[in-house]
């Protein structure tokens, strides 16, 4: 995972990557693989997943990397794995047994703590995480054996399904499926599920089926990138605009759009609206976000001309080689 890689040239590459994350590698390792692989020049993940997890892990790519806040944004979809009776010193199966209960849970106990859990509850962060505190990660303070106080905060579980399972005779589990808001932390969901059912638990499996409208379907493995030609792995990039599906359109005219790249504001009769994604009405290219406030619109995040450009140039060179970019990748899991 770590060995020294042959040098690439690098090449300007706009686009969305959605990656199966492999089970063991942190999310930076997998970014940097796959930038590796397309010889990106600019690259960014949109919010990290555990080395434990697998699943979509949306790679932005140039022009994306603007749009990138939106994804830590996005509600999550998750799938894990429940180990009753074992409580570990990190919440998941990297940690340390500290406590070990007898496990005694019904059917019903685990519909009553599917509707407890269910709806807007309160998190204390597990202090294996990445949120910070004076400059430093939780983390960093839970290396050196030092535990701070973390407020708690309102997160949203949407939906929340529990199925009681057996690994074996000794040792049951749950099943869960959750999808929340952003900010949740399944490993502290899993532990207080466990505590609500007397017996503690840790996560011992996490993945992550969908984050805003991306699905685990749509995602491509680092194996199969590995397989593929140059033109193979670029058509696996979704268009930047993939991350702007829920906001707003407008196209502006060749003159209203060079002001607008240029950062001035347009009026117009567009009604009020928060996020708007804004096109050239002469070859329907993405200019960047705005939003419309008493007839104006005001840009928010702009691609520059250059990117523009390049953006215009993969995807003829794509069409001319008989691949087309805007298709997102054909190779599945």
């Amino acid at each position: 995972m770590n060995a020294p890689r042959a040098r690439v040239t690098r090449r300007p590459v706009h686009g969305v990557l959605l990656l199966d994350k492999p089970l063991g590698w942190s999310s930076n390792d997998a970014l940097q693989k796959a930038k590796w692989l397309l010889r990106a020049e600019k690259a960014g993940h949109t919010g990290t997943l555990d080395p434990l997890a697998t699943g979509v892990l949306p790679l932005c790519f140039g022009a994306a990397t603007k749009f990138s806040q939106l994804q830590l944004e996005a509600d999550k979809t998750y799938e894990a794995v429940l180990c009753l009776g074992l409580k570990t010193s990190t919440g998941d199966a990297e940690g340390e047994v500290i406590e070990t209960r007898p496990v005694a849970v019904s059917a019903a106990d685990v519909a009553r703590v599917q509707a407890q859990f269910t709806g807007p509850i309160s998190q204390v962060p597990p202090m294996h995480s990445a949120l910070k505190k004076d400059g430093k990660a939780l983390y960093e303070y839970a290396r050196a054996g030092i535990e701070v106080e973390r407020a708690s905060r309102e997160v949203q579980i949407y939906e929340l399904n529990l199925t009681l399972a057996s690994v074996d005779a000794a040792q049951p589990s749950i099943r869960l499926v959750a999808k929340c808001s952003k900010g949740t932390y399944i490993r502290t969901l899993g532990e207080d599920i466990g505590e609500a059912l007397g017996c503690g638990a840790h996560l011992s499996a996490l993945r992550r089926l969908a984050t805003g409208g991306f699905k685990v379907s749509q995602c491509v493995t680092l194996e199969a990138l590995e397989e593929m030609t140059e033109n193979q792995r670029l058509a696996c990039l979704l268009p930047v605009d993939s991350l702007l599906a829920d906001h707003t359109v407008v196209t502006l005219d060749a003159d209203h759009a060079g002001r607008f790249l240029s950062g001035l504001r347009r009026r117009g009769d567009w009604p009020e609206v928060a996020q708007v994604a804004v096109y050239d009405s002469e070859d329907a290219s993405l200019l960047g976000t705005a939003h419309v406030k008493s007839g104006e619109l005001i840009p928010g995040r702009l691609l520059s001309p250059p990117e523009i450009a390049q953006m215009k140039s993969m995807n003829t060179s794509l069409k001319d080689a008989g691949t087309d970019v805007s298709a997102g990748c054909a190779v599945l899991n």
